[in-house]
């Protein structure tokens, strides 16, 4: 049984109010909790959450956080925005408040099956697959999380019988108190976030977390392939492993180009390499995840063949935008950090045009010179981390500053000869010149579209 938590009555104070906090704000007005909810921003740059929100009775605390708000509550729900180590925080632990993260509200009122997946890339991707291949085995999905619905927004819609797929970043995952997956995923681990996080120690401990209170029915799925996942295998759970390198004990892997799941040594097909329509090795080990992760929660094998055969990625993962006069452009604005960007250039044999830069996250760029200089003609580099990013490549990788994702696009059609790809895959968040990724990702695709439509206008005056 999960405990509960009976919001009537209690006082609630909701810290930072972006999307997050908007939906744990009314939902636990809903549920008939007293609820404040604070955030640094002034009200007129969140005049129309302030309106819905004072119109369900949640008092607001606005341009600000008043440190006696922390102390006297029977509950704190922080946004992933918000840092753990927030002193008011730390105060309200001291006093015996529990501050929570958003899915842990919400796991608590979620019913049916909850497959929660992690890791530094790839989340995305696979959460959108393991959701894909269990609607195609016929079974009620919900998605959430990271991904842009919070959980507490599936709540409503999850019966017994719902499995939930949810992407969990590591922000999330901090502030959990008894947070349990059924099935638990993590894909991989390597430096990210280390603007917010003291460490890299302590960015995994964070995402170790997922598997924290798992009892002996629930599964965590690995990363055979990933060092920095194996040496911290959790224990008290069903493990089960994923590898594209080398046949698991338990789990999924490949055997000469079929996709298997061997468990208590039965071995069972899942579907073929070849019916993988993403690029690069990384997406192998996504897809390799999803099955497993859709296969314990009840799967088909044949529904997860053909969910394979069908999937075809997310936007702003290694998606193709166009070809302009023989030159082929993709976006990768998700590649927010080092690995994932070098990821997506590995994805490429070349000749490349890399667009990078955006916010710096605290971590080397040095990683990215070696694959870089084996495919790329050139770099081109944006925003904030740019000087950064020059210092990391010199002398490997051929450069030129661009400062603005517009000019880049220019400067990288300039650049490009028949036979090149444009790639944009940041390495850095997009908070210096965009509101997320996402905006960024749009951008560049509208971007394109527009020489697009220049290059058609242009072939069709010399026609005339």
């Amino acid at each position: 049984m999960k405990p509960g938590f009976d919001l009537e009555g209690k006082r609630v104070l909701v810290v930072g109010l972006a999307r997050t906090g908007e939906v744990v704000s009314l939902f636990a007005a809903g549920y008939g909790a007293t609820v404040t909810a604070t955030d640094q921003k002034p009200e007129s740059e969140l005049s129309l959450t302030a309106q819905k929100l004072r119109g369900v009775g949640v008092k607001l605390e606005m341009g600000g956080h008043p440190p006696e708000l922390f102390l006297e509550k029977d509950l704190i729900v922080v946004s992933p925005g918000v840092p753990r180590n927030l002193p008011l925080l730390a105060a309200a632990r001291t006093a015996g408040v529990p501050v929570w993260s958003e899915i842990e509200l919400a796991w608590r009122f979620l019913r049916g099956k909850l497959v929660a997946i992690t890791g530094s890339n790839g989340k995305t991707t696979t959460t959108a697959l393991t959701s894909h291949l269990l609607k195609t085995a016929g079974i009620e999905t919900l998605v959430g999380g990271n991904i842009g619905t919070p959980l507490l927004s599936l709540v409503e819609s999850s019966t017994d019988s719902t499995v939930t797929v949810a992407e969990l970043s590591s922000f999330q995952l901090e502030n959990i108190e008894a947070f349990r997956p059924e099935i638990g995923v993590l894909l991989n681990l390597t430096p990210d976030h280390l603007d917010r996080h003291a460490s890299f120690e302590e960015y995994a401990a964070a995402k170790m977390q997922l598997f924290s209170h798992q009892l002996s029915r629930d599964c965590a799925v690995l990363n055979a392939d990933d060092p920095e996942v194996t040496k911290r295998m959790p224990s008290g759970q069903q493990v089960f492993w994923f590898s594209r390198r080398k046949r698991v004990a338990t789990g999924a892997f490949l055997r000469d180009g079929q996709i298997l799941f061997r468990w208590d040594g039965d071995e069972v097909p899942l579907g073929g390499r070849a019916d993988i329509a993403l690029r690069g090795e990384h997406n192998v080990e996504n897809v390799l995840a999803a099955c497993a992760a859709a296969y314990l929660a009840g799967a088909d094998p044949g529904a997860i063949e053909s969910g394979v055969k069908t999937f075809r990625g997310v936007e702003h993962r290694l998606e193709f935008v166009a070809e302009i006069g023989g030159v082929s452009f993709f976006n990768d604005s998700k590649a927010t950090n080092v690995d994932a960007a070098r990821k997506a250039i590995e994805s490429f044999s070349g000749p490349l045009i890399v667009i990078l830069g955006g916010q710096d996250k605290g971590s080397p760029y040095t990683p990215l010179a070696e694959p870089l200089q084996q495919r790329a003609r050139t770099a081109i580099l944006i925003g904030a981390a740019a000087e950064k990013l020059a210092r990391d490549l010199s002398p490997a990788v051929p450069y030129v500053h661009a400062e603005t994702l517009e000019r880049a696009v220019e400067l990288a059609m300039s650049a490009a000869r028949p036979g090149d790809t444009v790639l944009l895959a940041p390495a850095c968040s997009s908070f210096d010149q965009f509101e997320n990724y996402e905006q960024r990702g749009r951008v560049f695709k509208q971007l394109v579209g527009n020489l697009e439509g220049r290059s058609h206008t242009g072939a069709s005056a010399r026609k005339g």
